[in-house]
């Protein structure tokens, strides 16, 4: 399984300091969320995004975050970020624990 999913040499620490996020009440939130757990990802990091998030890697309710983000990945030609836009749109991943 891909490391940019599964990071199990984490070793936790405070998610929130690593993910900026607006108040959850922020109208912003949802989409900051949604940047942020594609950037967990990218980092080896998706347990810590999800903590710092609230939301989980594959969440519905960031799907139309996601998708936005992925068409601008598309629209930028940024294919590392149009993979993980579409990796989370098909799901969550399975995790050993």
């Amino acid at each position: 399984m891909s490391r940019a999913f599964v990071n199990e040499d984490a070793t936790g620490g405070d998610s929130a300091d690593r993910y900026l996020l607006p108040e959850r009440d922020d109208p912003g939130f949802a989409r900051a969320a949604a940047r942020a757990l594609l950037r967990g990802a990218d980092q080896g990091d998706t347990l810590g995004a999800e903590s710092a998030t609230g939301f989980y890697w594959g969440d519905p309710m960031l799907h139309a975050e996601v998708a936005r983000i992925l068409a601008e990945a598309r629209e930028d030609r940024d294919e590392r970020l149009e993979q993980l836009a579409g990796r989370f749109l098909r799901g969550p991943v399975a995790r050993r624990r």
